[in-house]
Formats: structure tokens, C-alpha cells, sequence
């Protein structure tokens, strides 16, 4: 496996550990439909929680974050939508991102609830 995909496999591992010790409930993970994937769904409050983990080594050419654009967050809301209608879910959605990055041996967290909206 390329290093770019372990490094992304490890952080899904550390964001979904992250969502369970902050009262989350994980759903599913890497739940594909057509060209989109997303990473972790989740409930919390009775509320599902679509969640975007974007892992980087250094933040030198920008923040992970950074990598979710227009067209991911288009993606993102129409793998929900058949989502949500193949469960038969009548739930409000909010869409976050987990950005992570490394500095020095370590890894810094941080949880960016409201992400974008959608409409």
C-alpha cells in the first residue's frame, strides 16, 4: 500500500477513535456511493454526522482542511442523500471535517463541527 493511503487509513483510525471518546456513535465507515466515499458516518444527539477526515504529514503546503472543495463537498451531499433514503433515516445531516497533521511525533487533532452547509 503507497504511503499516502496508509497515512490516510491511520488518521480514519484516529478520528474515528477521537468521534467514540467524545460520545460519538460510528455508523459506518468508507460508505461508498458512485465517486464518492465518505469517510465516517456517526450519530450524536439523534442527530448523523457525516465526517470528512483529511491527514497530512506537515502543513507547509496548506492545511487539511484546505482539501475539501466544492467539488468534495458536492460528492459528500449526494452520497448522504442515497444514504439517508437506502436507510430510510428521517434525520437532520451536519457535515464536519477532521483535520489532522503531524507535528513532530505526534499528531495534532482538530474537529471542525458545521463544516460547510449544503443547499
Amino acid at each position: 500500500m503507497a504511503a499516502h493511503n496508509e497515512l490516510g487509513r491511520l488518521g480514519e483510525e484516529m478520528a474515528a477513535d477521537f468521534l467514540k471518546e467524545n460520545g460519538y456513535v460510528i455508523l459506518d465507515t468508507n460508505w461508498r456511493f458512485q465517486k464518492a466515499e465518505i469517510d465516517i458516518v456517526c450519530t450524536q444527539n439523534n442527530l448523523l454526522v457525516v465526517v470528512e477526515v483529511k491527514t497530512r504529514t506537515s502543513v507547509e503546503i496548506g492545511l487539511p482542511i484546505d482539501a475539501v472543495n466544492n467539488k468534495k463537498i458536492r460528492l459528500l451531499t449526494r452520497a448522504i442523500d442515497e444514504y439517508v433514503c437506502a436507510k430510510n433515516l428521517d434525520v437532520e445531516v451536519r457535515f464536519d471535517v477532521i483535520s489532522i497533521h503531524k507535528e513532530g511525533n505526534s499528531f495534532v487533532i482538530e474537529h471542525i463541527t458545521d463544516a460547510f452547509y449544503h443547499f
